[in-house]
């Protein structure tokens, strides 16, 4: 399936709507599809919680007792995206909880060949970005090297 990604806030810049979509297998997790997204979009520093909200209600991310006991996440490395999503729905992934990065996912009708999408060769292990525009913003808000 193809899964289109949007920044749609949050973070130290406010700068809007830079976008992937990604190529997601029949048994990839959300664990593997956060680790896609966070690489995507440039981030760095992975210390942070993240999760995704499902439009049913689940949240599904790293369960975390120390941070968030009250939470009951589903675990990312158990759940499959293609299990639990089908075309046409949205859902949100966020990430870093103090900043607030927040994306809007939706999944698109087009199924995707993975020899066409992706190139020759073996089909990706990890879900992959496949097309993507805008300018992605730094974790930290940094313009330059220097900073």
């Amino acid at each position: 399936m193809q899964i289109r990604v949007v920044l749609v806030g949050g973070g130290p810049d406010e700068r809007r709507d830079p976008g992937r979509v990604f190529l997601i297998g029949p048994s990839h997790t959300f664990g593997q599809f956060a680790e896609a997204i966070n690489s995507a979009f440039a981030r760095w520093d992975l210390s942070h919680l993240h999760e995704f909200r499902l439009g049913d209600g689940r949240l599904i991310g790293f369960p975390d007792d120390e941070f968030a006991p009250e939470v009951l996440w589903e675990d990312q490395a158990a759940v499959k995206v293609a299990g639990a999503v089908r075309p046409g729905d949205e859902f949100e992934f966020r990430f870093d909880f103090g900043e607030g990065w927040r994306h809007r996912c939706r999944v698109l009708d087009e199924k995707a060949d993975p020899r066409e999408a992706y190139g020759p060769g073996p089909p990706p292990k990890q879900p992959v970005p496949i097309w993507g525009w805008g300018s992605i913003p730094d974790q930290y808000g940094r313009e330059s090297a220097e900073e």
